[in-house]
């Protein structure tokens, strides 16, 4: 299916799988709005490569997610979005009762609080347009859990029961909205925890992969941000026009065991 004329604004999106998927999105035709909390040269940078690669319009808008104002401008100085991409997240580990309280705040702000105002603001949006599509990113923490990540398995689960409601709210309306929940994926900050985590183990690279980063992903293989971001340009295709209010995961099998 092809975007052309469709608008996507994507949160947390210069690096990782945020990146993948506006380069995913542009590839399909669609005009990108790039988002990250600074406002750095490197920043407006990627956006002007994907929109070289690609050949559609990118703009760069910086927007603190941690933010409410900033969460709901963001949608506003797009000016349109017909499709939202709820990616910007980050992860902190700790026990429960070591757990920093900031952190907690932080985390649900911008994990779980960013997607609900940021959805708020393009909804009416894509009502006006009479065509919408939510993509939340998940994670399988947001349908299983693990120790010491309390505030990122909170917010992801949030995250989930957040899309159902969506949809429910939208479903009698050409809008849908989804959850893509990965598992373990390739990006240059898992990347660049490989050697480290191999040394701390006194494994090769390989056995750090399998047997401790992968240790409960089945297919002992990373995701990539490619297969994330065509699963997100799926779920704004017609094909997935009567898919809303579900989670697809991504994740090797993490979630089948």
């Amino acid at each position: 299916m092809s975007l052309k004329g469709k608008t996507a604004v994507i949160t947390g999106s210069t690096s990782g799988i945020g990146l993948g998927i506006a380069h995913a999105l542009a590839a399909a035709g669609a005009d990108i709005v790039v988002n990250s909390f600074s406002d750095t040269e490197a920043d407006h940078a990627t956006a002007r490569g994907i929109a070289e690669r690609h050949g559609v319009a990118v703009r760069y808008i910086q927007a603190d997610m941690s933010n409410t104002d900033a969460c709901r401008a963001l949608i506003e100085k797009a000016g349109a979005c017909d499709i939202l991409v709820n990616n910007a997240g980050i992860q902190f580990v700790a026990p429960i009762e070591e757990f920093p309280a900031e952190k907690w705040n932080q985390i649900i702000a911008i994990n779980l609080s960013s997607a609900f105002h940021t959805t708020a603001a393009a909804l009416p949006v894509m009502r006006k347009a009479g065509w919408g599509r939510v993509v939340n990113v998940a994670s399988a923490h947001g349908l299983t859990a693990s120790p010491y990540k309390v505030a990122y398995v909170a917010a992801k689960h949030g995250v989930v029961g957040m899309t159902k409601v969506t949809a429910l709210e939208t479903a009698k309306e050409d809008i849908t909205c989804n959850a893509i929940c990965p598992g373990y994926v390739l990006t240059p900050l898992v990347e660049a925890q490989i050697p480290d985590t191999a040394k701390k183990y006194g494994m090769t690279e390989e056995e750090a992969k399998e047997k401790v980063i992968l240790e409960r992903q089945p297919s002992k293989q990373f995701a990539t941000v490619e297969q994330i971001g065509g699963t997100a340009v799926f779920l704004c295709s017609d094909a997935a026009a009567q898919i809303t209010g579900t989670t697809i995961s991504v994740d090797g099998g993490w979630t089948a065991l």
